[in-house]
């Protein structure tokens, strides 16, 4: 299929046919999903793909028994890691040295080592620890102080750095279900479930948050629910 055909062939399916799907299909497709564009490359993202039966009805529990769950051959749970951070820092950080001493001129090694060193040893560290919110404050306070002499991103609370990895990881989502209609099979995102459920089924840390949950299938005739419907394109269109 065209690019556009996928977009159109992409459907949250309620209900799945009884058919197996293949599950290395399934894993290449998170492999392109981990190629999403993601906030400064951190990738606090993990996908949890779950084939398992018994894993699979608990699951579907969780996701109050939604048709879209209970009928699924196989789920993806996307987990935020913003409890990583300095794990994913310190990872980019030896990638990007090797990148620029690969890539750039001898001369502006040093510097741009430097650089990166900077912004992923102690910038990303500063803006992604999370302490009951006071850090945040302290960010914005700086951010504001800082704004009165040079433009700069204000959204520094430890809210807007949750967003952030949320918005991240909900790319990596989209990715992989783009994906997953290329192959002609069908998913559908949910955000109706019990979180602290999935957490302890999938044995996650207090830091994981679950971004969302993607069951996987055949469509069934009556999983699609009625023709698409969309705001007309001229309500939300801006041209300047």
């Amino acid at each position: 299929m065209t690019f556009k055909e996928v977009v159109h062939y992409r459907r949250s399916i309620r209900h799945y046919k009884q058919h197996p799907i293949d599950d290395q299909k399934v894993k290449q497709c998170l492999e392109l999903a981990a190629l999403s564009p993601n906030s400064s490359n951190m990738q606090l993202w993990e996908f949890y793909h779950i084939t398992d039966p018994l894993i699979l009805k608990k699951l579907g529990i969780a996701c109050l028994n939604q048709q879209a769950a209970t009928t699924a051959q196989q789920m993806v749970v996307f987990v935020t890691r913003q409890d990583l951070h300095r794990k994913r820092s310190k990872k980019i950080l030896e990638l990007e040295t090797q990148n620029i001493i690969k890539n750039s001129p001898k001369e502006r090694q040093e510097k741009r080592i430097n650089d990166r060193k900077l912004y992923y040893g102690k910038l990303m560290p500063f803006l992604y620890t999370r302490f009951f919110g006071l850090l945040g404050l302290i960010r914005i306070i700086m951010v504001n102080i800082i704004g009165l002499f040079r433009t700069i991103t204000y959204q520094v609370s430890e809210s807007d750095e949750r967003v952030v990895v949320h918005k991240t990881c909900a790319l990596a989502a989209q990715t992989f279900m783009l994906a997953m209609a290329n192959e002609q099979y069908d998913t559908c995102p949910m955000e109706g479930f019990d979180s602290r459920m999935v957490k302890r089924l999938l044995n996650l840390p207090f830091g994981a948050e679950i971004n969302m949950v993607i069951s996987c299938g055949i469509r069934d005739d009556k999983g699609v629910w009625g023709d698409r419907m969309r705001i007309p394109f001229e309500e939300v269109y801006r041209k300047m």
